[in-house]
């Protein structure tokens, strides 16, 4: 009896701790539910595969920065690291799938349970990675692209699989007044970094700058008096235009003939135009020309010194807006000393 009970009992070495026939793990006689040895293996080649799969992450990175090399914003190192995480995580769900589960195990339950779990209390996590994949099915955007994403303007600096990482830019005039407030003026880093789960892209517009036609057609509107010489205003705008706009740039032209034949668009006109509006006070001339979708600062800046400087040398002002008085009210002016008794004081005789 008693070597059948130490037989049927192994010992680890710590008083009151053992392993029973049925492979449970006893602490001084309490028996660890949900832990046995097979338990324990499990557990060893879970840690011991993360470690493999991290180090090898790891090192597939250090490769891929070696052989690619140039900037962060390159398409081939950004398809490279996605592929990259995309197999690093195929790999963990797989091996850990693996490990737990065997063929006697019966999977239907649980898988049930956890669908049920995910869609209930992770709806956002579901959500991002879904719009993951479809940011990357659907080229919407990729690292180094100029977007706006929830109600965010700036560049993409990186990509996850739950969030998105942008740079943020100014806010031109025309949109000052949107959430959040920017203090910086124009489309230029304000240096703030935000981040925006990627399951906004199915609730908000993403506005992309630069996917497929890398330019951005811009506006300055000038006005002059209607007695100032308006062909000769006209003709500053568009030489200082021609001066620093793209202007004639085979680039362009092969970006917009490849937006045609994507989409069904109209057609445009990349060369600069100035338009006439006749309002209350002047004529207001807006001066329409293409640029790159950087920069635009810097062009918008030397164009309007240019302009300037030209019509300061044609002799035409900037209008501004005036006001005609037609008429002013009757004003009754007196003058002389009060009588006796109005002011309190006698009035005195002239010396």
């Amino acid at each position: 009896m008693r070597g059948g009970a130490l037989a049927s009992t192994v010992g680890t070495g710590v008083t009151g701790t053992g392993v029973d026939p049925s492979g449970a793990v006893q602490v001084l006689g309490v028996t660890l539910v949900g832990v046995s040895t097979t338990t324990g293996v499990k557990v060893l080649f879970t840690l011991a595969l993360l470690a493999v799969v991290v180090a090898l992450h790891a090192a597939a990175r250090s490769v891929l920065r070696r052989v690619l090399g140039g900037q962060v914003a390159d398409p081939r190192r950004f398809w490279a690291r996605q592929g990259l995480q995309v197999v690093t995580a195929l790999v963990l769900v797989l091996g850990l799938v693996s490990i737990w589960i065997t063929p006697e195990t019966d999977v239907s339950t649980g898988v049930g349970l956890l669908s049920a779990g995910l869609a209930f209390a992770l709806q956002q996590v579901v959500l991002s990675l879904a719009a993951y994949a479809v940011i990357l099915r659907g080229d919407t955007f990729g690292v180094g692209d100029r977007i706006v994403l929830g109600g965010v303007r700036g560049d993409v600096v990186r990509l996850g699989f739950l969030k998105t990482t942008i740079m943020e830019m100014g806010q031109p005039p025309a949109v000052d007044g949107a959430d959040p407030a920017v203090w910086v003026h124009s489309r230029q880093y304000t240096g703030r970094i935000v981040t925006v789960t990627n399951g906004v892209i199915f609730e908000e517009p993403v506005y992309n700058y630069t996917r497929d036609f890398p330019y951005l057609w811009e506006e300055i509107a000038v006005p002059v008096p209607y007695t100032a010489d308006r062909t000769r205003a006209e003709a500053v705008l568009l030489d200082a235009a021609r001066a620093h706009a793209v202007v004639d740039d085979p680039d362009a032209e092969r970006a917009l003939a490849r937006m045609r034949t994507r989409y069904a668009m109209a057609d445009a006109d990349l060369a600069p135009a100035v338009y006439w509006r006749i309002t209350d006070n002047w004529l207001e001339l807006s001066l329409r020309f293409l640029v790159h979708h950087r920069g635009v600062r810097g062009v918008k800046d030397a164009i309007s010194r240019q302009v300037l400087t030209g019509l300061d040398e044609a002799g035409i002002a900037i209008a501004s807006t005036t006001c005609t008085v037609v008429g002013l009210p009757s004003v009754d002016v007196r003058t002389g000393t009060p009588e006796a008794g109005e002011g309190g004081d006698s009035p005195r005789e002239p010396s």
